[in-house]
């Protein structure tokens, strides 16, 4: 009897990735603007983003190289190319692993860290990450220390202006999946340097903690899910940190045509919020920092597609907070098409002098559709009638009536592969 030797398993891979995402937006009211230019919150343009990915990987070593342009078209010094990504990791039989360079972090359902990818840069931090990966657990350890340059000469340890928004960050990731029931559990804790003083005279380090839970139940047609974090420590002008949010959402899906959700949000917000006149200064120093900062999110995900809130700032820098109350439902009318609707009831956590809480009502609609496996089409609009609260916390247009249009084309195919 003939025996067959078996050729060797290719080690080794390597895989080239393109992506070329092409997103255009209408916007009529709603944009902070110039009190003297009564058209200033109308606006049209296109954005680009142009990516090339290359990865490799042999047993227990991975690595990553992604390559990014992001533009307005038309736009002068032709935007901006940067590195999003460029980290090595190495990983071990028993679960441990380490990845080291500029990597994307993403937990949970990315309120508090993710990759926010809808902003056309998106959001990438350089760190070292200890973990250990295997029978339901996770718990990863994340380390970060930034500076402009080497700084050998001056001996100092200013950070302002650089690519990342923090000066030092210690994270710390725990989750657990339940064996044979549907429920997951994560913790989070965060200790953030952030620069404060002035560079050779009083520079140092005021630290603020994050830290909180988010857990997923889900059956085979519907899901809870909901988190909750706080916020301690103190700002880079040394006033105490003492902020909260809380959140729950329910999906429903009797079938695979369509399906239901439902939600709500309560972030805390600074109390005694003064509102200037144009040109003017409010009168009140905050000593206590109660409005809550979800810090590097994907906030697009949350808060109303017209990103209002957590996107963009207040007029005065402070934050009243926010609830948001939501529901919404999809549908699959036909193969690779969903169409999606969602309401928003948005208002703020606390009350703002000479109005009410309520910010104004938001309709979502979305349409997308997969062209190819590695092509598809988005359209999206959102419609808000704002109230006298939304237009004297975020000096919008004083009709009632902001509306939003998109559209993103993204063109993403994997170019190349080879194994040995």
């Amino acid at each position: 009897m003939a025996i067959w030797a078996q050729e060797k398993e290719p080690e080794n891979q390597l895989t080239a990735d393109i992506q070329l995402l092409t997103h255009g937006e209408f916007r009529n009211g709603g944009l902070p603007r110039d009190e003297e230019k009564m058209n200033g919150d109308k606006s049209s343009f296109l954005l680009g983003r142009s990516r090339l990915v290359v990865g490799y990987k042999r047993p227990h070593i991975q690595a990553k190289l992604n390559i990014q342009h992001t533009g307005v078209w038309g736009q002068a010094g032709k935007g901006s190319i940067n590195v999003y990504e460029a980290w090595a990791k190495l990983n071990a039989k028993n679960g441990l692993f380490m990845q080291v360079g500029r990597q994307v972090l993403s937990y949970d359902d990315e309120r508090i860290i993710g990759p926010n990818d809808w902003a056309m840069a998106g959001v990438s931090h350089d760190v070292l990450k200890l973990g250990y990966e295997g029978h339901g657990h996770k718990l990863h350890t994340i380390f970060a220390y930034n500076q402009n340059a080497e700084n050998i000469d001056t001996g100092t340890s200013y950070y302002v202006n650089g690519s990342m928004p923090y000066k030092t960050m210690i994270t710390a990731w725990y989750h657990y999946d339940v064996p044979n029931i549907p429920l997951g559990a994560s913790l989070l804790f965060m200790n953030i340097g952030m620069q404060a003083g002035e560079k050779n005279k009083d520079e140092h380090t005021e630290w603020q903690q994050l830290w909180g839970g988010y857990v997923k139940y889900n059956p085979k047609q519907w899901s809870v899910e909901g988190s909750y974090y706080r916020q301690s420590g103190h700002d880079e002008n040394n006033a105490k940190i003492n902020a909260w949010m809380a959140s729950i959402k329910g999906t429903l899906d009797p079938s695979p045509i369509f399906g239901f959700e439902a939600g709500y949000e309560y972030l805390s917000g600074d109390e005694k919020v003064i509102v200037p006149p144009p040109g003017g200064l409010g009168l009140i120093i905050h000593k206590e920092i109660k409005g809550f900062n979800p810090i590097y999110g994907s906030h697009h995900k949350f808060y109303g597609a017209m990103d209002f809130f957590y996107v963009t700032t207040y007029v005065n820098g402070f934050t009243p907070g926010l609830q948001n109350a939501y529901f919404g439902g999809h549908v699959k009318p036909v193969k690779n098409l969903n169409l999606s609707a969602t309401y928003h009831y948005l208002a703020t956590a606390v009350n703002v002098k000479d109005v009410n809480k309520t910010l104004g009502h938001e309709i979502e609609l979305e349409a997308s559709y997969n062209i190819l496996k590695d092509v598809s089409l988005s359209v999206g609009f959102s419609y808000m009638t704002g109230t006298k609260t939304m237009e004297k916390l975020k000096r919008a247009s004083n009709d009632g009536s902001l509306r939003w249009g998109w559209v993103s084309l993204n063109i993403a195919p994997r170019i190349f592969t080879t194994k040995w």
